[in-house]
C-alpha cells in the first residue's frame, strides 16, 4: 500500500473531506490531494 492510499483510507475512515483534513493539519487542500495522488510529500 502506498502512503497516499493510507492517507486516503484513514481520512475516509474519519469521514473527512480533503478540505477538512487540510484545515486540521494546517496545510492547503491541494497539498492533501497531491499526497493522496502520489505527489511530493514535502
Amino acid at each position: 500500500m502506498q502512503i497516499g492510499e493510507v492517507i486516503r483510507k484513514y481520512r475516509k475512515k474519519k469521514d473527512m473531506t480533503q478540505e477538512e483534513m487540510a484545515v486540521s493539519l494546517g496545510v492547503t487542500t491541494p497539498a492533501v490531494n497531491k499526497w493522496e495522488n502520489g505527489g511530493s510529500l514535502r
